[in-house]
């Protein structure tokens, strides 16, 4: 019995270890599925795309959303924000940016140019920029943020340089921001880097702060040089107009008044023509008619008239003497 009893025992001893060794055998690979699982899945936003490397070759690009991928990094997925629009700073660094190229620690260096015509300028700018190729971005230039800051340095500088410097500090701004960008998109293209750059913007632009009063003199002399210039055209446009109207309106008038006079003129003779034309045909006739026509419109003008005989005696008692009224003239 108690032989039985002995075996029974031995065996439950023996299913024991057995039972152990199998619970630590399935404790990591239970791990390791779950570990596996859970890294067999990842997420894109929606302003990026992942760039999937399969052992380290290129695999596909996946959209946003979720998907699949083989653990274990079997599959490596990197993140490329391809809608996003980044920009690189020159001659100035913004504190807390998240793009470790996005500043410069030599920035005065990069904002120290010489222009066409040998003036020390400092010019700050900045490139906005996106990825248009993930795969190019990635995997055809080493390091594509420093390689853009470099050729965006020297395309500044060429063009910086081919230019005066009252080009670069006032008016010639905008044609360095158009030049400079077509240079550096031109670059890209040729070094397919997967970069697409978008705009340039020049920022602030002065010469060496050494120099800085001098010249901000000179641009105060040049501005009130300009407004006075302004001022007197102004002047020159209000009073040349005004002049010119008054002159224009004088020869209206003197040629108005001489068409006038040319008529008037014409017409005495014509009027002395007909009258002429009458007088030879009958002199006396035409003596009596103008005397008379002449008496009837001078007559009305002269007022009251008494007409006596010269031999009439003591006539002006027989008159009602009154005040006559005043004659018009």
């Amino acid at each position: 019995m108690q032989r039985i009893i002995d075996v029974f025992t031995n065996d439950s001893a023996a299913s024991s270890r057995t039972f152990s060794v199998k619970k630590l055998f399935y404790v990591p690979l239970f791990f390791l599925l779950l570990v596996g699982g859970f890294s067999s899945f990842y997420t894109v936003n929606t302003e990026s795309v992942a760039v999937v490397q399969r052992f380290g070759r290129f695999q596909k690009i996946t959209p946003p959303g979720l998907h699949f991928k083989l653990p274990f990094s079997v599959d490596r997925v990197t993140i490329v924000p391809t809608l996003r629009q980044l920009k690189l700073e020159f001659g100035f660094a913004t504190r807390g940016a998240t793009n470790e190229y996005q500043g410069s620690q030599q920035s005065e260096m990069e904002r120290n140019m010489v222009t066409g015509d040998l003036n020390a300028s400092e010019v700050e700018w900045v490139v906005q920029y996106g990825i248009s190729d993930p795969a190019q971005y990635l995997f055809h230039v080493h390091e594509p943020e420093a390689t853009l800051r470099d050729i965006s340095e020297s395309s500044m500088n060429e063009v910086v340089g081919d230019r005066t410097i009252d080009e670069v500090l006032t008016y010639g701004r905008s044609e360095i921001e158009i030049d400079c960008l077509k240079k550096l998109q031109t670059t890209m293209e040729q070094f397919n880097m997967g970069i697409r750059v978008e705009q340039i913007q020049l920022k602030n632009v002065h010469p060496p702060r050494a120099v800085q009063n001098s010249f901000d003199e000179v641009n105060r002399a040049q501005q009130e040089r300009e407004e006075r210039i302004n001022i007197a055209n102004g002047e020159r446009n209000k009073v040349i107009p005004k002049a010119s109207g008054l002159a224009q309106q004088m020869i209206s008038a003197a040629e108005g008044y001489a068409l006038q006079r040319t008529n008037e003129a014409q017409g005495d003779v014509a009027r002395f023509n007909q009258l002429l034309v009458q007088y030879e045909k009958a002199p006396l006739v035409t003596k009596q008619r103008l005397y008379l026509e002449t008496m009837n419109t001078v007559l009305p003008k002269m007022g009251s008239k008494v007409i006596i005989d010269e031999d009439a005696k003591q006539f002006l008692p027989l008159m009602n003497l009154q005040a006559s009224p005043t004659p018009k003239r």
